[in-house]
């Protein structure tokens, strides 16, 4: 293995993210609410680029920033903060970074966003992309090109997809599968590509599609298929008190692919996952909810359920000796 390449590669969308928690019901019109909690920090490709990065994964990321002072913001925390390696990455002069709030209550959330598209595209961010162990990818209905790239040099793709705002749920989107180790959907998303009627069904589906199969379940945890090993798990979800939810997908994702590159068994790569977003959600959302090893190792040594320790004896042998410093939050 060359040791030299980045763990992770990361092409997308970068926001400013202003969270605002504890509202306890969504604004009417006319109606002003104060709330309890206020958190900012970059969001979007952010998300997963920071939660790789705080488990000790190098990671390359290509976005593009905005000459103003979010996009100075973000670049200042993902650079300085979080050690990301920024060299694909670009300002636009004239262009703003868009900007997301996000409305947290209850266990759900309302977005409310400002941006326009970039002037630069995801290929022409990422040329020929560099080698890497990994790529973290948000497949969309039009191919990116520097994917196959990615592909064809050996970096392990794994994907998620987004909401059909259209609802048409194609399964041409499906095709590009091909070109992916790993594919892990919520369950609406999984049910709606593959025309099933339960998550377990998707994943049956899916794990003929690709060879890591990972369908996300919310309050119920996860369930997921490796053909290349013949393993299958379900996970339940971690009880835990939310905050906020946003970018908790992201930070799962993050956590399957360190462990997955660890070497780890589906089941402890499924439990990691699980963990590592329901400890996200304790934080205002966006990338700096990510708990990375340090926030792992607090858990682990504060947990006194008998059943949990059990379920996640693993983390005695998994985690390094040193988790790092205190992470900051948004």
């Amino acid at each position: 293995m060359d040791d030299d390449r980045p763990d992770v590669l990361l092409t997308g969308l970068l926001f400013y993210d202003l969270v605002l928690t504890g509202l306890g019901k969504p604004p009417t019109p006319g109606e002003e609410i104060w709330t309890h909690g206020m958190g900012c920090g970059p969001g979007g490709i952010a998300n997963l680029a920071v939660a790789a990065s705080r488990f000790g994964l190098t990671t390359s990321l290509a976005t593009v920033f905005g000459d103003d002072f979010y996009g100075e913001y973000c670049r200042d925390v993902l650079d300085g903060q979080e050690g990301i390696d920024l060299s694909l990455s670009r300002t636009a002069d004239g262009w703003h970074t868009p900007v997301t709030v996000s409305l947290a209550y209850g266990h759900d959330r309302a977005l409310v966003t400002h941006g326009q598209e970039p002037p630069y595209t995801q290929d022409a961010l990422m040329g020929d992309p560099p080698d890497a162990r990994a790529a973290l990818v948000h497949i969309e209905a039009e191919p990116r090109e520097w994917l196959a790239k990615a592909a064809a040099n050996g970096t392990h793709i794994y994907a998620d997809v987004g909401w059909d705002p259209t609802q048409q749920w194609s399964s041409d989107l499906l095709d590009q599968l091909a070109l992916c180790h790993a594919f892990l959907p919520n369950e609406t998303e999984a049910m709606a590509y593959t025309r099933t009627d339960s998550a377990v069904a998707a994943l049956g589906t899916l794990a003929e599609l690709v060879p890591v199969a990972v369908v996300t379940r919310g309050g119920e945890g996860a369930i997921a298929v490796d053909q290349t090993t013949g393993e299958y798990a379900d996970v339940p979800a971690l009880d835990v008190d939310m905050l906020d939810a946003t970018g908790a997908g992201d930070v799962f994702a993050a956590g399957f692919v360190a462990a997955s590159l660890g070497g780890w068994p589906l089941q402890e790569r499924l439990r990691f996952a699980v963990l590592a977003a329901g400890l996200s959600v304790r934080h205002h959302g966006g990338a700096q909810a990510a708990p990375g090893w340090y926030g792992v190792h607090a858990w682990w040594r504060a947990l006194d359920d008998p059943g949990l320790r059990r379920a996640y004896g693993f983390l005695a042998e998994r985690l390094p000796a040193d988790p790092g410093p205190p992470l900051s939050h948004a």
